[in-house]
């Protein structure tokens, strides 16, 4: 059981530190230029990312609230509430991602050119409604976590040595569970409808390309690099989070999590957020070129 904590403990410090790398080069970076959309919703993925790591069950948060001395029940409170946020905002972001790449790559005669000039504007009030959404959107965590009491094992479901779900409703936990779902449905489906139009326009890009004998230039395009990367994120993303909401939810249903799914699930939560900063670092020619000036 030590050697599978220590995995969860480098995956999270992996992920940690990448994205803290990340975060680093966009603060540094966005100020002196003219900042592109896709950066800064990266830029705010990138943060979304550490403090979903940080509030994994039982991996840092934790032990910092412990350190300070503060009760049991307001942490467990705090962590999953914040945790889910997080969880609910990356797929947000993720999301968004995907429709402003779309739109950025989008032809001069297509129905979603009319909308490039206008990202930025679009974008506050999008980072806006996202926020206030998923914040009043987890809010349930308050009422349906805290501290485990030594009460009977059907009453409460244990899920980390200090925290547990309490019973609620029937009604009300399948009303939930079928809203989360609906919002989550809505969201992936946005991100694979735009990441069908983006690898077919990239297909129709690349056979224009080749009947021009322009392959060359077709390669060296950052729209068509950054547009690969964000496709290769989307599926990667969606696979990685409905296994998370297959586990979460199946576990809620049957009101019983087993510590080895439980396990398995911190992992697979924590896969993406660890995943995307390394890929953005070895894709992302401006850091490639930092790191080179750095270590010639």
């Amino acid at each position: 059981m030590s050697s599978i904590k220590n995995i969860l403990y480098f995956q999270a410090g992996l992920g940690v530190l990448a994205n803290m790398f990340l975060l680093t080069f966009y603060i540094f970076t966005i100020p002196g230029h003219r900042p592109k959309p896709v950066d800064l919703i990266s830029c705010q993925l990138t943060f979304i990312h550490i403090i979903m790591v940080l509030t994994g069950w039982d991996i840092w948060l934790t032990d910092m609230f412990e350190l300070l001395n503060i009760e049991n029940d307001f942490k467990c409170k705090a962590t999953f509430y914040i945790n889910r946020v997080m969880r609910g905002l990356s797929i947000s972001i993720t999301c968004l991602l995907s429709v402003f790449q779309a739109v950025t790559i989008s032809p001069s005669d297509s129905l979603l050119a009319k909308f490039k000039h206008k990202l930025k504007k679009y974008i506050i009030y999008a980072f806006f409604y996202v926020w206030s959404f998923n914040l009043s959107f987890s809010s349930n965590q308050f009422f349906s976590v805290g501290a485990y009491a030594n009460l009977s094992e059907t009453s409460q479901m244990k899920v980390t040595n200090y925290c547990s779900h309490f019973p609620i409703n029937i009604v009300i936990r399948g009303l939930i569970l079928t809203v989360t779902t609906l919002r989550d449905v809505f969201l992936v489906g946005v991100m694979l409808t735009t990441s069908a139009y983006m690898i077919v326009f990239l297909f129709r890009h690349q056979r224009l390309c080749q009947h021009l004998h322009s392959i060359r230039h077709l390669r060296a395009s950052p729209e068509k690099k950054a547009t690969q990367i964000i496709l290769l994120l989307v599926v990667f993303f969606v696979v990685m989070y409905w296994v998370d909401f297959f586990i979460s939810s199946t576990s809620v249903l049957l009101w019983r999590y087993d510590p080895v799914i439980l396990t398995v699930q911190k992992f697979v939560m924590n896969v993406y957020p660890t995943i995307t900063p390394l890929v953005q670092i070895s894709s992302d020619d401006r850091i490639i070129n930092v790191l080179e000036n750095l270590w010639p």
